[in-house]
Parts: C-alpha cells; sequence; structure tokens
C-alpha cells in the first residue's frame, strides 16, 4: 500500500501542472482581461461586458495607438495609463514569462493578491472558506443520516410497495435540479408566496452578537435548514441507491448462505457480517461525496440563499478576471480534490484490508 500511494502522490504535481496549463492557456483567449475591466470602471461603465455589445466603442474619437487597440473601450484613453495598467496587473509580461512566475510564487505558498479587492488570495479563500464548509458538511452528514437506514431499509424489503413508492421518490428527488429546489423552498418557506417559517438570506441575523450562546445556535440552525435541504437531495437520492445495491450485492454472496446454515440469527447475519461489507463502498466514498457537495453545488445554493462562500468568489472572480484569485483557488481546490482521491483509496483500505491496490494495479 506504501507504494501505491507514494506513486499516486508523484502524479499529483505533473497533474496539478496539466490543469493549470490548460486553464491558463483558455485564459489568454477570453476577452475581458483585468485591463478592461479596469478601464470599464475608469469610464464609469462598471462592466466590461456592456463593451462587447458595441457600448463603449466609439467613445473618445482617434485611436490613441496600438497600445491600446487591443482593449475594448480604450479610446480616448492615454496610452501611457494603459501601459501602467498592464504593468499593475503583470500583463506586460509574456505569457510564459507569467506562468512561471507564477508557479514559483505558488511554491512558496504565494498566492498573491486580489486585483480589486486589495487583499490576499489566501486570506479571502480562509473568509469565505466556513461557509461553503458549513454548507458541505452538514450537506454530507444529513445525506449519510437519511440514504444508509432507508437503502437498508429498501434491500430488505426489495420488491415491496415501500421500495417502489420510495423509489419513485428517489428518482423524482435526483431529477429535480438543485436551483429548481432551492427556489421551490424559497417561494414556499422563506416569504416567497406561501409561509415566512425560515429567513430568505445569510447564515446569521443582523442581531448575532448580542444573542446567547444557545440563541446563536439556533440562529444559525434556523439559517441553515433551506441551503442544506436543497444541497442534500441529489446526494441523497444517489447514496440510497447505492446502499440499496450494495447491500442486495451481499446479501446474495455465499457466505450469508453458510451464516444463516450455522444457524446465526437473521439481525446478526444482516447486522453483523452483511451490513459491514456492504458499507464498504458507502463508508470510504465519503472524502468524495463532501468534496462533490462542496465544489459542485456551493455556487447555485449560495448564490440563491445570498451565502458568501466560496462558489460565489470564484463566480464573481470568473466575471471580474480576477486572475490571482481564479489561478490561487484553482491551484488550492484542484491539490484538495487530488489528495482526497489518495484519502478515499486510504479509507478503503482501512475500512477492508482485504484490499490490496498494488495487486490490481499489476
Amino acid at each position: 500500500m506504501a507504494s501505491y500511494i507514494l506513486r499516486r502522490l508523484a502524479l499529483v504535481l505533473p497533474t496539478l501542472l496539466g490543469i493549470m496549463i490548460v486553464n491558463f492557456a483558455l485564459v489568454q483567449f477570453v476577452p475581458g482581461g483585468p485591463v478592461e475591466q479596469a478601464i470599464a470602471r475608469l469610464e464609469g461603465g462598471g462592466d466590461v461586458f456592456g463593451g462587447f455589445a458595441g457600448g463603449n466603442n466609439d467613445a473618445g474619437g482617434e485611436s490613441v495607438g496600438e497600445v491600446d487597440s487591443r482593449y475594448v473601450g480604450a479610446r480616448g484613453l492615454p496610452p501611457e495609463l494603459i501601459e501602467e495598467l498592464e504593468r499593475q496587473y503583470g500583463l506586460d509580461k509574456p505569457p510564459l514569462e507569467r506562468f512561471a512566475t507564477m508557479l514559483w510564487n505558488y511554491m512558496r505558498l504565494d498566492f498573491g493578491e486580489s486585483y480589486f479587492r486589495k487583499i490576499g488570495v489566501i486570506d479571502l479563500v480562509m473568509e469565505k472558506m466556513p461557509v461553503s464548509i458549513s454548507l458541505g458538511l452538514w450537506s454530507t452528514l444529513i445525506a449519510y443520516l437519511i440514504s444508509i437506514p432507508l437503502g437498508v431499509r429498501k434491500a430488505l424489503r426489495d420488491g415491496s410497495k415501500f421500495d417502489s413508492w420510495t423509489s419513485a421518490v428517489i428518482i423524482a428527488a435526483y431529477a429535480i435540479p438543485g436551483f429548481l429546489f432551492a427556489i421551490l423552498l424559497l417561494v414556499l418557506l422563506a416569504g416567497g408566496s406561501y409561509w415566512q417559517i425560515f429567513p430568505l438570506r445569510g447564515l446569521t441575523s443582523d442581531n448575532w452578537e448580542s444573542l446567547s450562546l444557545m440563541g446563536k445556535i439556533a440562529d444559525y440552525m434556523w439559517h441553515i435548514t433551506l441551503p442544506v435541504i436543497a444541497s442534500t437531495i441529489s446526494a441523497f437520492a444517489t447514496l440510497t441507491l447505492l446502499t440499496k445495491n450494495s447491500f442486495l450485492d451481499e446479501i446474495k454472496k455465499q457466505y450469508v448462505m453458510t451464516a444463516r446454515a450455522k444457524g446465526l440469527s437473521e439481525s446478526r447475519v444482516l447486522y453483523g457480517h452483511v451490513f459491514r461489507n456492504a458499507m464498504l463502498i458507502v463508508i470510504a466514498g465519503f472524502p468524495s461525496v463532501f468534496v462533490g457537495i462542496f465544489f459542485t453545488g456551493s455556487l447555485i445554493i449560495e448564490t440563491i440563499f445570498s451565502l458568501d462562500g466560496l462558489g460565489r468568489l470564484g463566480f464573481e472572480a470568473a466575471v471580474a478576471r480576477d486572475y490571482p484569485v481564479i489561478f490561487g483557488t484553482l491551484f488550492i481546490f484542484g491539490l484538495m480534490g487530488l489528495v482526497v482521491g489518495i484519502l478515499s483509496d486510504i479509507m478503503y483500505v482501512l475500512v477492508d484490508p482485504r484490499i490490496d491496490f498494488e495487486k490490481r494495479e499489476g
């Protein structure tokens, strides 16, 4: 196992380098870079994308030279200003040199500073991290707490009416887009058109600081309920069916028949032998499920419920072309995803020592 882990670790850096190269190359061809964003703000437009529709192309009279002809809305601005903006954002250097400098800084854990927020990327990520971790962790835990008992019960009553109608509910839940379900929850339970039971936005109330400890806990749970339900629905459906199918596969194996033939009680056979083996794939997949909810569902849920987390941070950085934030978060989360993949394999071995990845590779 040690040699397998070392091989996996050796692949982390090349894989991460490939991710960074591809994304850095793509960004070079995307219009609306940080210089154009700054130009749009200087001209009072607030957003560079208005220029692509032709809003700023005619502003300012004559062209001022080749230096600013590459930028939408740059007409009429002094070339010295454009050159200063390029130096400020490091765009006066060739792409290859900028990429090499960026990687060298990352190796020293220097992720730079946001172009437009004037705060370090690490500080920005740490500021937004609690919201996304809170959402991802609660969603994963609740999904497991519901899915495992339900999946086991469905397996034990396979083919029954209970199995049929719960399967219909699960399939419907899986088919509903997360953002649509989140909007439905807002309309029904957050004062949209029916009941004002839960708050519309945020994770805390305005009077959070004045609340007691129990009051803060209650206020936090009150705010997090709808976002967690919305982000749990798809993971809940997948885990339930995974648990059921895994349990059914184990029940059909020879050792179950042998255990029953030896006179063991049905409950001991099911929960002393079958359950432990059936849960291997479910328990070992916890890190990947958490990261899946943490990354994929955070943007939409955070936007709908006005939560200031990493999903919104990444989206806003992409819209503003805030390159340090884009590439810094990409590097951090890419590294996290690769490490979580290794942790998932280690979890499999810890849960079931019989698994040997080295023999499978051979």
